[in-house]
This record gives structure tokens, C-alpha cells and sequence, in this order.
């Protein structure tokens, strides 16, 4: 049986589309069916961070080399608070991209602009993965952060 070129180019082009939409699920299931319960709106980055926008910025987004001021308030899915910083005087500030932060931070923040006050919902492996953040982050953790963008500095 021949296939019409035109249907063999069809199925070529969806076969080729699929792994562009398949994504590996990156929150263990009992953290997934938690993290589903209580933010089921949330939206999923590309690498598996999810996120809700509680207030929208402007400007520009934010791009490897800005540097960045926050706070922020970091807590394990149970909401035991494990890291904060309110301070908006003294805000953690660091470089995107650079390494500084957990790698769920470095990704997300590249979604941000400045003014931006997100819910972030970091998988573990985006986050301190196997080895924890003893003794506050047990090995595996979800991690939950409120994160507000109060100010940039572009690179250059």
C-alpha cells in the first residue's frame, strides 16, 4: 500500500512536533497531587517551575547578568517557613545566571520583570535536589517561594 505524499508529510510533521510539547514531569507524585490541591491554576514553565502571578510588573524581562534585587519568602509544601528576606532596604541581590542561586531561581527569574511578585513552585531537582539544604531543607524537597522583584540593574 503507498501513502500519498501528502499524508506522509502530515505524519512527519506531527511525529516531528511531539517531543517539542512532551515534558518529563519534575514534582514527585505526592508532591504533584499536593502542589495540584492548592495552586491548580498555576502555570508550568518550560523546565518544570510553576508560578503564579500575584502582582504584574513592567519593564523589560530580566536576562542573565542583571543584577537582581529580591525578597522573597521560602517554605517547604507542609508551609514550614525554611529562608526569608523582607528587608526592602536590604533586599538579597545577586546575579542571574551566574550560579548564585538554585537553578529553579536562576530559570524562573528570566520569566520576571521587574515589579513582579510571583508564587514560585520549584521541583526538587531544580532546587537542592538529593543533598538538601541541611538541617532546615530535608534531601527531595518542593520548595515554595514568594518572590518579588524590587529592582534591576541591567548588565552594561
Amino acid at each position: 500500500m503507498r501513502i500519498p505524499r501528502f499524508a506522509a508529510a502530515v505524519c512527519a510533521l506531527l511525529a516531528a512536533t511531539v517531543p517539542l510539547h512532551a515534558q518529563r514531569e519534575k514534582l514527585p507524585a505526592d508532591d504533584y497531587d499536593i502542589v495540584m490541591k492548592r495552586w491548580p491554576d498555576a502555570k508550568i514553565s518550560n523546565t518544570g517551575v510553576r508560578y503564579i502571578v500575584e502582582n504584574k510588573g513592567a519593564g523589560p524581562l530580566l536576562i542573565p547578568g542583571d543584577l537582581v534585587m529580591v525578597n522573597y519568602i521560602g517554605q517547604l509544601l507542609d508551609g514550614k517557613v525554611f529562608d526569608r528576606n523582607l528587608d526592602r532596604g536590604h533586599p538579597f541581590t545577586f546575579r542571574i545566571g551566574r550560579g548564585y542561586v538554585i537553578p529553579g531561581w536562576d530559570q524562573i527569574l528570566q520569566l520576571m520583570r521587574p515589579g513582579d511578585k510571583w508564587l514560585v513552585i520549584v521541583p526538587p531537582e531544580l532546587g537542592y535536589g538529593r543533598r538538601g539544604s541541611p538541617p532546615l531543607i530535608p534531601s527531595y524537597s518542593t520548595l515554595v517561594f514568594e518572590i518579588e522583584v524590587i529592582g534591576v540593574k541591567k548588565d552594561g
